[in-house]
């Protein structure tokens, strides 16, 4: 069935692996694709999408509400799949204020958008680290209470509450999506997994916060945009759906997996000062996905991180582009320059949804 849906961040990590996989299992489906091309946004993620397949890409913020009106005025979405977010602890420390306005300002103007299309359905895209930290033991749950610990995840946390608000005082139809740690292909390179295989293939040192005992579990993106489109299809309005990879490891046993596969050896293995409030376990439950949706994930974590390595190495093209800056002046010329400007200096710290 032809569906018009609006992919927000849609050449972002995450959100380029969506439209890849609608390509591929939804191929009449029209998608628009908006994206404000922020340093995590780059076009050559969805480079050599099937012919045929009706891509519109759209150069704009989910904070524009001028944007938001054109775009609801020239399609009749049947769905919104929130992806559009400032992501990274790291920077989310340094520069809190972007994260407020991107991730809580720019959900509340689609969700107003949505309001005036009640046909519509609304996906948002969260997070594990709503819920802050778990113990050594424990999962977190659709009904844990949301705790978060940064800023980062504090604003992913306002945003869902906005949803369930709209939802609650509008009628608005929406599912909200929660995911474990991604990695996979398109990753931007500050994040630990990408970022290790490339200091290991150059043999450069591999960071690691504190004594790199902090756990979390990991998820292959291509099995996560794999339930958001479930969540999108089947999931009950109103509903909280996880979708986790079963996959719990400390940052350490990751980093030494990566250093044994590319470098063949650990000895690049440093330890860093710990990242401030650095969260110390996450682990989610995923059985009402599985019962609902009839998701589970597919990828063993060793299988995920054999094809992760092996792309990033056979993508040089692609990730020297991004750490030199290139893909940034491949933007200005194809949009006059009208972008933000790039965050300085390049974090080291592990991976966050």
């Amino acid at each position: 069935m032809h569906k018009q849906v609006l992919v927000t961040g849609g050449m972002g990590f995450i959100g380029s692996n969506f439209i890849r996989l609608l390509a591929s299992t939804r191929p009449d489906w029209t998608v628009v694709d908006l994206d404000a091309l922020t340093y995590a946004g780059n076009p050559a993620n969805l480079e050599g999408l099937p012919d045929g397949f009706d891509h519109r890409f759209e150069h704009g913020d989910i904070t524009d509400g001028a944007v938001l009106d054109r775009l609801f005025g020239a399609y009749t979405f049947d769905a919104v799949v929130n992806f559009a977010a400032e992501s990274h602890v790291d920077r989310s420390l340094l520069g809190p204020e972007a994260f407020v306005h991107t991730n809580i300002v720019g959900t509340v103007r689609l969700l107003e958008r949505v309001r005036a299309h009640p046909t519509t359905r609304f996906v948002q895209v969260s997070t594990d680290e709503v819920y802050g930290s778990l113990g050594s033991e424990g999962v977190f749950t659709e009904t844990t209470p949301l705790d978060p610990s940064s800023p980062y995840s504090s604003s992913k946390a306002s945003a869902d509450l906005m949803v369930g608000a709209w939802a609650h005082s509008w009628g608005l139809d929406t599912v909200i999506t929660r995911c474990s740690n991604n990695y996979g292909p398109y990753q931007f390179p500050e994040k630990l997994i990408p970022l290790m295989i490339l200091q290991a293939r150059e043999d450069k040192p591999l960071p690691v916060y504190g004594d790199g005992r902090n756990v979390r579990d990991w998820i292959h993106v291509e099995d996560h945009c794999i339930g958001v489109l479930a969540a999108l299809e089947r999931g009950r309005s109103g509903e909280v759906y996880h979708f986790g990879g079963a996959s719990e490891r400390t940052n350490l046993d990751v980093v030494q997996a990566i250093a044994d596969r590319v470098a063949g050896h650990r000895d690049g293995i440093t330890f860093v000062a710990d990242r401030p409030g650095h969260d110390l376990r996450y682990a989610m439950a995923f059985d009402k996905a599985e019962s609902e949706l009839g998701w589970t994930p597919s990828r063993t974590f060793e299988d995920g991180l054999d094809d992760t390595i092996a792309w990033y190495l056979s993508h040089e093209r692609w990730w020297q582009a991004v750490l030199s800056g290139r893909y940034r002046q491949d933007h200005a010329r194809l949009y006059d320059g009208r972008l933000p400007t790039s965050p300085s200096g390049q974090a080291m710290g592990p991976e966050d949804t």
